[in-house]
């Protein structure tokens, strides 16, 4: 299933060696995308975090206070055989991605938080689907560092198409947080640490030969990228051949970054976010060997859940990539030159907080909203 070629320079160091390019700064309130119709597949959801389709086109949602649901022919059913996992704050059952050779092995994988609120990490849980149960589901990646405190998990996954998984990983929490003597958040520019990092994993959860820091003296074999705060929004975008990213600052400064292999996203040295006090983290909003953000969201939306869109359904978007708000209650539609260079953003409304948005495999957009009684929603052309 390996297949290298497709991920072209994705795999090579980035750094310094890419050619720098001035960030989008969107603006606070950009117009409103028309032609868009809502359907509703399901509500009462507890918080849903994740929603992922199954080859015969059910769907799976997880709920962040331990559950998760299948979606088929219009009856929802509850998912048995989850473990026990850690809720409250930003805690609880998290992110979900189906095998690309689902049909063959019915592998799942969710990601979840593990531990109790003065320890705790994110883990990477692989298990068979058999109709509306989890059998045979087993740890397969455990991030390193223990953490005190119900914030920054991450957690969002997505499959490059070589078959390995991207998993994202928080910066462990905002201060007073700390680990070692220091703020926890610094661990996102240390080569050894899993917090604050893109890693890249095999099927089986293990670092592959070829990522960016294998052969480099104490670093932690899995990262695939670094510098990076609390990133819930992941994709692969086929459309251009790399990965997008959305990542959320503290007091606005959230980002779109466009993410090779090696790259340094910069965070907390290098930010255009500041504390939620309003005082400065850094006086830094550019460094050499760190890659600038593709947009910056000065104003905060929240992102969390991102999709490239096709064109299948949405003809007119193909390549636009799709960020959901939590704080600004929309989706925003970027649209992007071929190199990935950002050249205007609008808006979908959504009136609530938007916590995932996938593509669908007919090219409709599936989106959950983050609410005490969440829903998950179709949108289509209106036409």
């Amino acid at each position: 299933m390996r297949r290298r070629a497709a991920l072209g320079g994705l795999l090579a160091f980035a750094g310094a060696s890419r050619a720098r390019a001035t960030p989008y700064v969107a603006p606070p309130r950009p117009a409103v995308v028309s032609g868009v119709r809502v359907e509703m597949l399901l509500d009462g959801l507890a918080h849903p975090w994740a929603v992922a389709e199954l080859p015969d086109g059910a769907l799976i949602v997880t709920e962040r206070l331990g559950r998760a649901r299948v979606l088929r022919g219009g009856t929802s059913s509850e998912v048995s055989g989850l473990p026990t996992v850690l809720t409250g704050g930003q805690a609880g059952l998290l992110d979900i991605a189906i095998h690309p050779r689902f049909a063959a092995n019915q592998w799942i994988y969710l990601t979840l938080a593990s531990g109790d609120a003065s320890a705790n990490r994110t883990v990477l849980l692989r298990a068979r689907l058999d109709g509306t149960r989890l059998v045979e589901a087993r740890i397969v990646f455990t991030v390193s560092e223990s953490k005190s405190g119900l914030q920054h998990f991450g957690s969002r996954l997505a499959w490059l198409p070589d078959g390995t998984l991207l998993m994202s990983i928080g910066d462990g929490g905002n201060p007073p947080v700390s680990l070692r003597g220091a703020p926890i958040r610094e661990q996102a520019q240390n080569m050894a640490s899993h917090l604050g990092k893109l890693l890249r994993l095999d099927e089986d959860g293990r670092p592959p030969a070829d990522n960016p820091l294998v052969s480099a003296p104490g670093a932690a074999a899995e990262i695939w990228a670094l510098g990076l705060r609390n990133v819930q929004g992941l994709a692969w975008d086929a459309v251009r051949g790399t990965v997008w990213c959305s990542d959320h600052g503290a007091l606005g400064g959230d980002e779109l970054n466009l993410v090779r292999g090696g790259a340094n996203h910069g965070w907390p040295r290098v930010t255009h976010s500041r504390e939620y006090s309003g005082r400065e983290i850094s006086s830094e909003r550019r460094r050499n060997g760190v890659v600038d953000p593709a947009l910056v969201w000065t104003e905060t939306i929240a992102p969390s859940g991102l999709a490239v869109c096709s064109g299948r359904a949405f003809t007119s978007w193909r390549g636009d990539i799709l960020a959901g708000g939590l704080v600004s209650g929309d989706i925003r539609r970027v649209t992007a030159d071929a190199a990935g260079r950002v050249t205007g953003e609008h808006r979908i409304p959504v009136r609530a907080r938007v916590r995932d948005v996938r593509e669908a495999q007919d090219g409709a957009l599936l989106v959950l909203t983050d609410e005490p009684r969440g829903r998950l929603l179709r949108l289509l052309p209106a036409d």
